[in-house]
């Protein structure tokens, strides 16, 4: 009899134990538990160490999990049961995968193993333990340290769940440029485990032991319950003072540190990109008004600052920068505060606006001429709203950016494509960042605010000597924030005795010169004869850090060439120092049976971001794709014929089926997509949309809206086939203004005169606030302040219609009535108890009568591409 009966879990730089079993208390007993982490100039290497024993008269399955820190790379793993070891092996991803695509399918695999958290990773292994053995678990992980804030941060999060008899975690750090500070900090420390942490510390070493007993571990003498839940923390940093940096070397390697203080910071003129779309509402838009609202006041009086705000429409707080004076600041509060979820999302519009505003502002010489500028994109969702061609936006961007400014890109939730938000801020000298949908998201923008709110020092050139130097990483910097570190490593060559330094900055005072000279002789006894030292650590951090930055380089490279030669070396570096990289994958043969496998991988930061009709890596599913899929369906599976359906079992379809078969599918872009609805709505602070079709007759005027209050109606004619609409009568009172909107044109009428709008060209007019405008051949929009914006697209494929929307919705009151009127108020989505299985159901909730809605994949006509699409809750009804 097997049973699940205990699962470990150990987080580095966080730790976790978890101790679980369902019939058997303690069924397996962790009785050893050691994490031993020596951090060698910033260089982390980890050994976490578990031994196990099976208490009871039966088997068990033992599953080991450690989440480490995203930016290590696992480089050993190994398991030993009763004396026989069991290796993991680092092999090529595409390799371990087609191994384990064969185990899969002959029913031999233990699962896949790649999951990701906020900070951490997960690695994942389990084995069946025989009656009275033991096992023990050894997990290898290196990483280098990354300052922030001026600090490194070493988070051990401790719950082993039960007692554990030899429980410690040692850690040795030493810096040869001294230690500035060091300091320890627990969120479950009591008196009794205050006196089991000891902590050593001189000039460049120091020495962290927490080893409690077992009685120090009980939360009390009568219970057999640990206190050991919570947070344990280590913070430290080096000394350091304005000069080139220090320089290390260890056997014909060498790392370069360079972060100098007390500089003057330079002044920042910063746009803030907000996403305010409907998929923002509630505790989003909430936490990014609370996080705003704190980083504004955070700006120095120096710095210059505006706000975007965006959805189907972009909107300006101001059309310029503006000095962030006391009195400019609160107004902008006052602003943030107004701020509320709605509409679409046009990101594309929102960052050229942004890049064109900064143009106008160096244009004018508002700003400082030793100045940063910079854009802070704050986005939860994919654009769906004008260009929606993510590769066409990230050109339109860099083209208009043109190298001027700095573009951060920071996904809110897993909606977002991070790849794209990655790229985008890539191509423009920034980086991406995720939000996380949590408690503490406001702290999370705040935080990232923090780190790069105080640039000192720009355009940072290192030179060294460029004969004998080689496999130089990174050595060219945009901008050096105050509390963060420029890390260069590289290879010496073997004749080289002095290794001379010089370094070309701009501050915002002067242009800035550090030289320095390091002997490679003298710098190479400071490691030697230590015990703190693992091997080549210099050698292994070079490599580790040029992995990340091929990797990176690949990500915006702009020739496909150049980006294989990247990832083809990146490959070589991760086999070469076995490291557990995007590229390589580990093995690991289960003890129990030398046919199954579990494969452990490098997770990327989109891996969990939620589906959107997407197969293996992010690819969309092609026709082809679902067609083979469903070559593979067993003989009792019921296929669906709406997209929607057929994709999601597709899916499962795959899931059974290996992916070798997929590498050789002819993809075509062509989906599986059905009609144009005739009315597309989304509900009012809701993130539902609907797709409306009508049973009406044509050549028939249907009331389609009324609102008196708002002095708005919208009448509309379906065409001959009843297809689609073909013309829309709106009436506005106030000013009395009446729109004749046909697929020939408009005719507008006002204190008895009309005008021609036709399609064929761009035109606008103003009417006492009332604004009326046709964008060549696309759409006509009539928009007033406080009020709903009424859009009409002119569809031209395949056959030419009209498509009616509305914008700011929450403006409609509740008088309003009519065919889509109703909607606009006391209407919400339900679920459908009576759904059947496997169904994507819901209960349309309209002022108390329900209509039941099935989710559809549809032709979005408020998009320019003919061929956008969207999900929606499909709905037909008789007017």
């Amino acid at each position: 009899m097997e049973e699940r009966a205990f699962v470990a879990l150990l987080v580095i730089s966080s730790l976790i134990v978890l101790a679980e079993n369902t019939d058997h208390k303690n069924a397996i007993e962790i009785y050893s538990l050691h994490v031993e982490s020596t951090v060698t100039s910033r260089f982390a290497h980890t050994v976490i160490t578990s031994r196990l024993v099976n208490k009871v008269n039966e088997s068990q399955e033992a599953v080991f999990e450690v989440e480490l820190p995203k930016t290590a790379f696992i480089t050993n793993f190994s398991m030993s049961i009763d004396g026989e070891t069991y290796p993991g092996t680092i092999k090529e991803k595409a390799s371990a995968q087609e191994q384990y695509d064969i185990a899969v399918s002959h029913g031999q695999s233990a699962g896949l193993v790649k999951t990701t958290g906020r900070k951490l990773e997960q690695f994942h292994v389990s084995v069946n333990v025989a009656s009275d053995s033991k096992v023990t678990f050894e997990l290898i992980y290196e990483e280098l340290l990354k300052r922030q804030l001026g600090r490194y941060e070493l988070l051990f999060k401790v719950r082993p769940k039960q007692l554990v008899k030899h429980f410690q975690i040692d850690v040795h750090i030493f810096e040869p440029q001294g230690i500035n500070f060091l300091e320890t900090d627990s969120t479950f420390m009591t008196n009794e485990l205050t006196e089991a942490l000891t902590k050593v510390q001189n000039e460049t070493k120091a020495h962290i032991l927490f080893k409690p007993t077992i009685v120090q571990q009980k939360k009390s003498p009568e219970l057999e319950e640990t206190l050991l839940d919570g947070d344990f923390i280590i913070r430290y940093d080096v000394k350091r003072s304005v000069s080139a940096g220090d320089i290390q070397i260890v056997n014909g390697y060498f790392v370069h540190y360079f972060a100098p203080n007390e500089m003057p910071t330079f002044p920042k003129n910063v746009i803030f990109v907000v996403d305010q779309s409907g998929s923002m509402s509630g505790r989003k838009i909430e936490q990014t008004r609370d996080a705003l609202l704190k980083i504004l006041e955070d700006l120095r009086p120096e710095d210059h600052f505006s706000l975007i705000t965006f959805n189907s429409l972009v909107t300006e707080w101001k059309n310029t920068l503006l000095q962030a004076t006391g009195q400019n600041v609160e107004s902008a509060k006052r602003y943030v505060k107004t701020v509320m979820a709605r509409g679409g999302t046009d990101i594309n519009n929102a960052l050229l606006t942004a890049a064109n505003t900064l143009d106008k502002a160096n244009y004018a010489e508002i700003l400082q001429a030793h100045s940063i500028s910079m854009i802070i994109l704050l986005t939860d969702g994919q654009p769906t709203v004008g260009v929606q061609d993510v590769e066409i936006i990230q050109q339109n961007i860099q083209k208009a950016i043109k190298g001027k400014y700095v573009l951060y890109c920071l996904g809110f939730g897993f909606d977002v494509s991070y790849k794209f938000l990655e790229k985008m801020a890539l191509d423009n000298g920034g980086i991406a960042r995720r939000i996380y949908e949590d408690s503490d998201s406001d702290l999370q923008l705040q935080s990232f605010y923090q780190e790069v709110a105080t640039p000192i020092l720009k355009d940072i050139e290192i030179q060294y000597p460029e004969n004998s130097i080689l496999e130089l990483t990174q050595n060219s910097f945009k901008l050096f924030f105050d509390g963060s570190e420029i890390v260069v490593a590289g290879r010496i060559d073997n004749e080289l005795d002095v290794l001379p330094v010089e370094i070309q900055a701009q501050s915002h005072t002067s242009n800035l010169i550090f030289k320095e000279e390091a002997n490679v002789r003298e710098k190479e006894k400071v490691f030697q004869h230590q015990k703190y030292i693992f091997g080549n650590f210099i050698e292994r951090l070079w490599a580790y850090l040029t992995i990340q930055q091929l990797l990176e380089k690949s990500i915006s490279a702009q020739e496909e060439q150049q980006k294989n030669m990247q990832v083809a070396r990146a490959l070589e570096l991760s086999m070469k120092y076995s490291f557990v990289t995007p590229l390589t994958s580990m093995v690991v043969t289960k003890p129990d049976d030398q046919q199954k496998l579990q494969l452990a991988n490098k997770p990327a930061e989109s891996d969990n971001e939620k589906s959107r009709f997407t197969g293996f890596s992010g690819n969309k599913l092609s026709k082809s794709h679902i067609t083979k899929a469903l070559s593979f369906r067993r003989p009792h599976d019921e296929i669906r014929s709406d997209r929607y359906f057929l994709v999601s079992q597709a899916r499962d379809y795959i899931q059974r089926v290996p992916k070798t078969v997929f590498r050789t599918v002819q993809t075509t872009p062509q989906l599986l997509t059905n009609e144009y609805p005739h009315f597309l709505f989304q509900l009012p602070r809701q993130n539902d949309v609907i797709c409306l079709n009508i049973d009406g007759q044509p050549q028939a005027y249907i009331n389609l809206i009324s609102d008196r209050a708002k002095g708005i109606s919208v009448t509309g004619k379906l065409g001959r086939n009843r297809n689609h609409f073909v013309l829309f009568e709106i009436t506005n009172l106030d000013p009395h203004v009446q729109l004749h909107v046909s697929k020939e044109g408009t005719v507008l009428s006002y204190g008895g005169h009309t005008t021609k709008l036709p399609w064929k060209k761009s035109a606008s007019s103003t009417i006492q606030g009332l604004k009326i405008a046709v964008e060549k051949e696309r759409s006509l929009t009539m928009s007033a302040s406080d009020n709903i914006t009424i859009k009409i697209a002119f569809v031209k494929s395949p056959n030419r219609f009209l498509g009616l929307y509305f914008m700011d919705t929450d403006h409609f009151s509740d008088k309003a009535s009519g065919l889509l009127g109703q909607f606009y108020f006391d209407t919400h989505l339900e679920s459908n108890p009576g759904a059947s299985q496997g169904e994507d159901e819901r209960v349309l909730s309209v002022h108390g009568q329900k209509h039941r809605v099935t989710r559809k994949y549809k032709k979005d006509y408020r998009l320019e591409s003919a061929t956008g699409t969207i999900s929606c809750w499909s709905l037909y009804i008789t007017p």
